[in-house]
C-alpha cells in the first residue's frame, strides 16, 4: 500500500531529505522534531497526492482517507484533545508546502475545527472569551475566503462597520461579544453570496481545507509564481495538517518571523519581527506594524517599540539557542516562524531563507571562514542569475534629492518609475517598456506580476519579513515597505504624503538600501562590487572549466565586459558598427553601386572606420581572443525608409529619388531572415568581406591581436571555403604591405540546422564553430523570434514547450544539434573550437547543457558575463568536471 501520509512531532517517519515528497516544510518539520526541538505534532500529505489528485480529474487516492484519519489521532494522543470535541477540542492549521519555498502563493487555513460548540469548549480551556471568538472570527474569515470564495474585503467590510458601529478604531478594541457578533454577520452573509451555510462539522472542514490547498496549486498567482522561477508544475505541493498553537492567546503570547542573519546585507546578526497577542498572518501581511526581535535591530531601525529580547528575555534566549542549532544543522541561513502560546516557544517552520546577492555572497563567503561549508558548496549557494541585482546603478549620493518621507529598506537597490496604483497597470505599463513603481497599501500574492513587471516597489504598511519585502528581495526588486506617512486613494489613483500629492504617472524614485521615497527621477551611478563579489568570483574562475566570453562590438561594452571578468569576445557584430550617422551613407553608396569598382570605392571609404574600430576593441581585450563576424544581415537594414531619409540619402549621393525607390524595391525580401544575408552577401560581393578582412588584419598587425573570423549562416562547406579563400587573400596581402604577420583562425556560425548536419565535412574548413543559437533556434523550429511571443506563452503555460526556447535552450531539438554538430566537428578536427555566442550563453540552464556537451566558451552580453562565470562552475561541480587548469579557450 502506497503511504500517502508522514508523521512529525513526537511520532517522526520524514526528514529533511524527502523535501521532494514532503515539501520543503513538512520535510522540515519532521527535521526539526528529530532534533527535537518544540514542533506541534501534525502530519504531511504528500506531494504525490497532489500529482495523483490532478491526474485523476481531482479524486484523492482510495487510501487516504484512513491514513489521514490514522495521523490525526496521533495528534489527539500526543495533544491530549478530541478533534471535534465541545468541550476540549484540537484545532489545527492546514498549510501547503511546495519542495522549493513559494512564500505566499499558495493557501493557508489557520484555527480549523471551531464552530459554534467548539468555541464554547476554547473558551473553557483558555478562559479568555475574547480570545476564542477572535480565534472564531479569524477562521471563518480565512475558511470563507481560501476554501468557499467569498471575497476577503467582504469579511473586512463587516469588521470594519462594526468599528464604526461601536466607536472603536483598532481591532483590538472589539470586545468578546463584538466579536461573537461579526462571527454571526460572517455566517449570514456566507448564506447570502452563497446560498449554503458555512460548514460546521470538523471533518467536512478538513476536507476542504485539504482540497483548496491542493487547488491553489493551480491558482494564477502560483503558477505566475513558478514561471517567473522556472518551478515545474508537475512538483505539485504537499499539506500540512498541524495542531494549532496560539500567539494570539495574551500578553504572554506572541508571533514572529526571523532569518538567522540579514537577508538584506548577510550581516550575521539575529534579524526578525514579532508581534504580542497575534497570530502569524499579522506579521507577514503587514495588517499590524511589527517590532524587532532584538535591541540591535531596533537600534538600527529607529524604533522605540520593545524587542522581544526586553520582552520576552527567558523565550528570546531559547529563540536564539534554537537559531543557532538550526543554522548549525542546515549550514545555511533559516527564515524560521515560531509561537509563543503563554511563554512557550514553539517552532512552526525553517527553510533556507531568502536573500538578496549581496547577502548570498557575504554569507558564503563568512561560511566558509566559519568552516561550516567549503568553497564548492559556497559556489552552489548562489543563485546565478541573483547576481544581476549587483551590476546594476545605485543613486549618486551627490544627486539632488526631494525626499518626501521614508519607510523601511525592505529590499535594496534604487529604482525611479511612474507611479502605479494596481499590479495589472504595473504589467501593461512594463510590457510598453515603461518603468514603473507600484504602490500598494500592502501587497499580497494575487499582486505578483505586476511585483515582477515593476522597477519597485512601495507599501505603506508591513514590516521588513512582510509579503511585499520577502518577495522583492527573491525577486531583485528594490522595496520601501511600511511608508506609514502615505495616504493611498485607490478610487483617485493618487497618494498625499505630508502635504504633497502624487498621481498615477507622476514619477518617484525609491531606494530600498535606506527606505527613502524622492519626488521625481535621481540620478545612479555605477555599482561598486564588494570584494565578497570577488572572492567568490574567484573561486568560481578556479572551479569552473567553461570560458566566458562576451558579445561586444563597442569600446564601452568590451570595456565592461573585462570589468566583469570577460575572457575574450565570442562575438563581435560589424554591422552594428556600420550604422554610425558617418557611415551609414557610405554603406548605402556601396549598396547602389552598379558594378564592382564602385562598390570597392564605396567600401574604401569605410576601411579607415571599420579598422579604427577593430583597433580600439584589439586594445581594450590586450591579447585575449576577438571573434569578428562579417556582414550578416540582409542590405535593405541599412537602406533608408522614410520619405525624409529617402530624399536626405539621394540628394548627398546625387542619385535621382526614383532610383532610389527601384533599388528599394529591387532589395525587398519576403522572408529576409532566410534570404540574401550572411555567406550569400558574400558570395555575390565578395569584396565586402575583403574590405571587412583587410581592415581586421590592418589592426591585428598594428596590436599583435590574433583574430578569429567568422563566416556567418553557412550551409555548405563549398560555401566556406570560397569566403574562407577570400579571408586568406586580404590577410596575405596585409602581410605583404605591413612586413609583418600575426596568427589567426577562420571559422564558422552553425546556425542553420543543416550546417550541424553536416558539421563533419564543414570542419575540414573550420578551425572553430561558434553555434549562433537565436538563429538555430529559429530555424529548427521553423519560427520567428520577433512574432513568436504571441503564441509561446500559450505553449509554456499549456505544457507544450517547457520553457520560451529563446530564454532557454531547447535541449531535445537544437540541442541535440549542437551535440550532433561537436561529435561530427570533432571526428574531422579534434582539436576544433566550439562555443555559443547567443542570448543563450548568459542563461544558467543553457550553459548547464554547453557544460555537458563539452563547449570550450560561451559567450553572452557584458552584464551577464559574472552569471556565466558562476553558473560554469555550478555546472562543473555538478558534473564533477572541475579543473585548475582550464582549456584554452
Amino acid at each position: 500500500m502506497t503511504k500517502w501520509v508522514y508523521n512529525f512531532g513526537q511520532d517522526t517517519d520524514g526528514k529533511a531529505e524527502m523535501k521532494n515528497l514532503l515539501g520543503g516544510k513538512g520535510a522540515n518539520l519532521a527535521e526539526m522534531s528529530s532534533l527535537g526541538l518544540p514542533v506541534p505534532p501534525g502530519f504531511t500529505i504528500t506531494t504525490e497526492v497532489c500529482t495523483a489528485y490532478y491526474e485523476n480529474e481531482e479524486v484523492y487516492p482510495e487510501e487516504l482517507k484512513p491514513q489521514v484519519l490514522e495521523s490525526l489521532a496521533k495528534i489527539e494522543n500526543q495533544m491530549g484533545m478530541k478533534f471535534g470535541d465541545a468541550e476540549n477540542p484540537l484545532l489545527v492549521s492546514v498549510r501547503s508546502g511546495a519542495r522549493v519555498s513559494m512564500p505566499g502563493m499558495m493557501d493557508t487555513v489557520l484555527n480549523l475545527g471551531l464552530n459554534d460548540e467548539t468555541v464554547q469548549g476554547l473558551i473553557a480551556k483558555s478562559g479568555d472569551a475574547r480570545f476564542a471568538w477572535d480565534s472564531y472570527r479569524r477562521f471563518v474569515q480565512m475558511y470563507g475566503d481560501v476554501v468557499m470564495g467569498v471575497e476577503h474585503h467582504d469579511f473586512e467590510d463587516i469588521i470594519d462597520q462594526h468599528k464604526r458601529d461601536v466607536d472603536v478604531s483598532e481591532d483590538t478594541d472589539i470586545t468578546a461579544e463584538g466579536w461573537q457578533e461579526v462571527v454571526g454577520k460572517y455566517k449570514e452573509m456566507v448564506q447570502r453570496q452563497l446560498g449554503k451555510p458555512f460548514p460546521t462539522d470538523p471533518h467536512e472542514q478538513l476536507w476542504g481545507a485539504i482540497g483548496a490547498v491542493f487547488g491553489s496549486w493551480m491558482v494564477p498567482r502560483a503558477i505566475k509564481y513558478r514561471e517567473i522561477n522556472d518551478i515545474p508544475s508537475g512538483w505539485g505541493t504537499a499539506v500540512n495538517v498541524q495542531s494549532m498553537v496560539f500567539g494570539n492567546m495574551g500578553e504572554d503570547c506572541a508571533t514572529g518571523v526571523a532569518f538567522t542573519r540579514d537577508p538584506s546585507t548577510g550581516e550575521n546578526f539575529f534579524y526578525g519581527e514579532y508581534l504580542v497577542n497575534a497570530q502569524g498572518e499579522d506579521v507577514v501581511a503587514g495588517i499590524r506594524t511589527p517590532q524587532s526581535l532584538t535591541i540591535q535591530g531596533k537600534e538600527k531601525e529607529g524604533s522605540d517599540m520593545p524587542a522581544m529580547e526586553e520582552v520576552m528575555p527567558a523565550v528570546f534566549k531559547q529563540l536564539d539557542e534554537v537559531r543557532h542549532t538550526l543554522e548549525k544543522h542546515y549550514k545555511d541561513m533559516q527564515d524560521i516562524e515560531f509561537t509563543v502560546q503563554q511563554k512557550t516557544l514553539y517552532m512552526l517552520q525553517t527553510r533556507a531563507g531568502k536573500r538578496t546577492a549581496a547577502a548570498a555572497l557575504k554569507i558564503a563567503v563568512d561560511m566558509v571562514e566559519e568552516k561550516l561549508i567549503d568553497k564548492t558548496e559556497a559556489i552552489l549557494r548562489i543563485e546565478p542569475n541573483s547576481l544581476d541585482q549587483l551590476l546594476h546603478p545605485t543613486l549618486d549620493p551627490k544627486a539632488q534629492k526631494n525626499i518626501l518621507t521614508k519607510g523601511l529598506p525592505a529590499s535594496p537597490g534604487a529604482a525611479s518609475g511612474i507611479v502605479v496604483f494596481s499590479a495589472d497597470e504595473a504589467e501593461t505599463q512594463a510590457k510598453d517598456g515603461v518603468q514603473v513603481i507600484l504602490c500598494r497599501i500592502e501587497t499580497s500574492p494575487e499582486d505578483i506580476h505586476g511585483m515582477h513587471a515593476a522597477a519597485g516597489i512601495l507599501t505603506t504598511r508591513g514590516g521588513m519579513t512582510s509579503h511585499a519585502a520577502v518577495v522583492a528581495r527573491g525577486m531583485g526588486r528594490a522595496c520601501v515597505a511600511g511608508a506609514g506617512a502615505i495616504a493611498i486613494d485607490y478610487a483617485d489613483k493618487s497618494f498625499n504624503v505630508n502635504g504633497t500629492d502624487v498621481k498615477e504617472g507622476d514619477i518617484v524614485t525609491i531606494d530600498g538600501s535606506t527606505g527613502e521615497l524622492m519626488l521625481g527621477a535621481v540620478d545612479t551611478i555605477k555599482p561598486e562590487l564588494s570584494g565578497y563579489f570577488g572572492k567568490v568570483m574567484g573561486w568560481a574562475d578556479e572551479l569552473r572549466r567553461m570560458k566566458i566570453r562576451t558579445n561586444a562590438e563597442t569600446p564601452l561594452d568590451a570595456q565592461t565586459a573585462i570589468d566583469f571578468g570577460a575572457e575574450g569576445i565570442g562575438l563581435c557584430r560589424t554591422e552594428h558598427m556600420f550604422f554610425d550617422a558617418d557611415r551609414i551613407q557610405h554603406v548605402r553608396e556601396m549598396i547602389f553601386a552598379s558594378d564592382m569598382d564602385a562598390r570597392r570605392e564605396a567600401l574604401a571609404k569605410l576601411l579607415p572606420a571599420q579598422r579604427s574600430d577593430f583597433t580600439e576593441l584589439f586594445k581594450i581585450m590586450n591579447g585575449l581572443p576577438v571573434t569578428v563576424r562579417l556582414l550578416d544581415p540582409p542590405l535593405h537594414e541599412f537602406m533608408p525608409h522614410s520619405k525624409e531619409d529617402i530624399e536626405g540619402f539621394a540628394k548627398t549621393a546625387g542619385f535621382e529619388i526614383e532610383a532610389v525607390k527601384r533599388r528599394l524595391s529591387e532589395l525587398e525580401e519576403a522572408n529576409p531572415m532566410l534570404g540574401h544575408r550572411g555567406c550569400r552577401l558574400g558570395i555575390s560581393f565578395p569584396e565586402i568581406y575583403e574590405m571587412q578582412a583587410r581592415a581586421i588584419f590592418e589592426a591585428a598587425v598594428e596590436t599583435g591581436a590574433i583574430p578569429e573570423v567568422m563566416i556567418p549562416l553557412i550551409a555548405t562547406k563549398t560555401e566556406l571555403s570560397i569566403l574562407k579563400q577570400v579571408v586568406i587573400n586580404a590577410a596575405e596581402a596585409v602581410f605583404a604591405d605591413k612586413g609583418k604577420s600575426v596568427d589567426y583562425m577562420i571559422g564558422t556560425m552553425i546556425e542553420l540546422p543543416r550546417a550541424a548536419l553536416m558539421a563533419e565535412d564543414i570542419a575540414e574548413e573550420a578551425e572553430f564553430f561558434s553555434f549562433g543559437t537565436n538563429d538555430l533556434t529559429q530555424t529548427t523550429f521553423g519560427m520567428s523570434r520577433d512574432d513568436a511571443a504571441k503564441f509561446l506563452p500559450d505553449y509554456v503555460s499549456q505544457g507544450i514547450l517547457e520553457k520560451d526556447p529563446f530564454v532557454t535552450l531547447d535541449k531535445d531539438g537544437v540541442g541535440q544539434l549542437i551535440s550532433m554538430a561537436c561529435e561530427r566537428g570533432r571526428k574531422t578536427r579534434p582539436e576544433i573550437k566550439v562555443g555559443i555566442c547567443g542570448e543563450h550563453g548568459g542563461d544558467p540552464a543553457s550553459i548547464a547543457f554547453c557544460e555537458s556537451v563539452g563547449l570550450d566558451y560561451v559567450s553572452c552580453s557584458p552584464y551577464r558575463v559574472p552569471i556565466a562565470r558562476l553558473a560554469a562552475a555550478q555546472e562543473a561541480i555538478r558534473t564533477n568536471k572541475v579543473s585548475k587548469v582550464k582549456k584554452a579557450a
